[in-house]
């Protein structure tokens, strides 16, 4: 372990990177990550064997009471005979097909993929010499983040890794309070280790403080991720905010900023809250989004189900026309959209129609999306986006009125996100100005087409705004109207 850190350390002080936030706050966002706007994202491990409410699963069954122990003890048994170790014989991956994976989600559109490689329950879903509980080693014995990475080179699409390690601190502790698997004495190396008291989520210097030998193992495994697949994203969750992650913290982004000027690739850390010092990486919202344009680069992370981000036998899928609608207001806001689906326990996909219908109109109107930058407004109408984490419990109901914008070189492209049948429209920020003075639209329009369509809209300008009329057959999903400006 100390050739390890010792290797490390000097890949760090090697540079141009530095373990401080000065130095850190230099990075730049990749240009694939501005110009790609739609990644997918994937949780899949033994939970999803369980396929039982959500990916919490493992923390969830050994809580005495919830609905989660009462289904464990009537499906699998007593928790002293089955624990959620023995999940892992069950994890064969039999229909896990990487290259059937990679061309569906080229096939949504998507231009890059982020797989979860380790999520609290601590199985690792790569090849790892640290800890012997790794697919390769147990279960499937395949190396799925390996095989899901050449997969996805081979499709075009830029590869990345998220880790949820940091919350096994405390996620398998509950075991510990009846009789069940999880024993009082855990060492390192250990499934269920360290098991410790869940802290308060919210208190960034919760205590028991994560011990430095945790600390470490986190580290490594982290490093290891790393230098293995060398992920163009290194996606984390959220509770690396806490105070005792931050010095173990910027040496990850130190080295692997580093190791991606060697390797002259660009990358990129994904973090969420303010666990890293502004500028230092993406940040990140969790089920939400902003309701207003930002001047910088922004990711959402949302699944393709409200009620969990792995499968489960009763997900609450959302439609083609909800994650389109989202997709326009988080890139016409400076941002990108990492959408989540989770494959059953076997390695298969359900629901591939939604993707493929969002694939089918980014094949249309993609033009509007991929490589656009944001306008002097985001958008247009009575529909306001609640900002926060967690906001997209129910769909949100656009009106005929409601506007997204983006551009890119010489066009401006409206979103209608709900097209009305009689087919006229008013785009009131398209107006003829009244006064050069105020920081409106003040040019000139040379020509106005609807993105999918072969005849051409009758359109007009005045003072009141931008008109166009023109019936086309009935969309559910957002129409796209290229602007050309002069």
């Amino acid at each position: 372990m100390k050739n390890d850190f010792d290797r490390i350390e000097k890949k760090i002080q090697q540079g141009p990177y530095t373990d401080t936030w000065d130095s850190l706050s230099n990075m730049q966002v990749p240009s694939w990550f501005s110009k790609a706007k739609f990644g997918i994202f994937i949780h899949w491990g033994l939970y999803s064997i369980a396929g039982h409410n959500n990916e919490w699963y493992s923390r969830n069954m050994y809580m005495q009471g919830t609905e989660e122990w009462e289904y464990h003890r009537k499906t699998y048994g007593e928790h002293t005979k089955f624990g959620y170790k023995d999940f892992i014989s069950l994890f064969k991956a039999e229909q896990f097909k990487p290259l059937e994976w990679a061309k569906l989600f080229a096939e949504a559109g998507a231009k890059y993929l982020v797989m979860v490689a380790e999520h609290h329950d601590g199985f690792q879903m790569y090849r790892s010499h640290i800890s012997r509980y790794n697919v390769v080693t147990m279960g499937a014995h395949r190396d799925i983040l390996g095989e899901l990475k050449t997969a996805c080179l081979q499709q075009g699409l830029h590869f990345g890794a998220s880790s949820h390690r940091a919350e096994h601190w405390f996620f398998m502790s509950h075991g510990k309070e009846f009789e069940s698997d999880i024993k009082q004495e855990l060492h390192r190396g250990d499934f269920y280790w360290p098991a410790m008291p869940e802290p308060d989520h919210q208190d960034l210097q919760s205590r028991p403080y994560p011990s430095e030998e945790f600390l470490q193992d986190w580290f490594l495994r982290t490093c290891e991720i790393i230098e293995t697949y060398m992920p163009e994203i290194l996606y984390f969750d959220w509770w690396i905010e806490h105070e005792a992650f931050k010095p173990y913290l910027k040496k990850i982004a130190a080295y692997y900023y580093n190791l991606g000027k060697e390797y002259d690739m660009q990358t990129v850390i994904c973090y969420k809250h303010d666990a890293m010092i502004w500028n230092s990486g993406i940040p990140e919202i969790e089920r939400g989004s902003f309701a207003d344009v930002k001047p910088y680069y922004w990711q959402t992370d949302t699944s393709i189900a409200r009620n969990s981000w792995c499968y489960t036998d009763t997900l609450d899928y959302k439609s083609a026309e909800e994650i389109i609608c989202m997709l326009i207001d988080v890139v016409s806001k400076n941002g990108n959209l990492l959408l989540n689906i989770g494959p059953k326990g076997d390695g298969s996909i359900p629901e591939t129609y939604i993707l493929k219908q969002i694939g089918a109109w980014l094949q249309i109107n993609g033009e509007a999306i991929y490589d656009s930058h944001v306008w002097r407004i985001s958008e247009e109408g009575p529909t306001k986006i609640k900002e926060g984490q967690f906001t997209d419990a129910k769909a949100i109901s656009y009106k005929e009125n409601d506007f997204r914008f983006t551009a890119k070189g010489g066009f401006l492209y409206v979103f209608a996100m709900k097209y009305p049948k009689h087919g006229k429209i008013t785009v009131k920020s398209l107006a003829k100005s009244k006064d050069q003075n105020l920081p409106y639209f003040h040019g000139l329009i040379e020509n106005v087409i609807v993105l999918g369509e072969k005849k051409l809209p009758k359109w007009s300008i005045d003072y009141d705004g931008l008109h166009l009329d023109m019936q086309i057959e009935e969309r559910k999903l957002p129409v796209v109207i290229k602007v050309q400006v002069k």
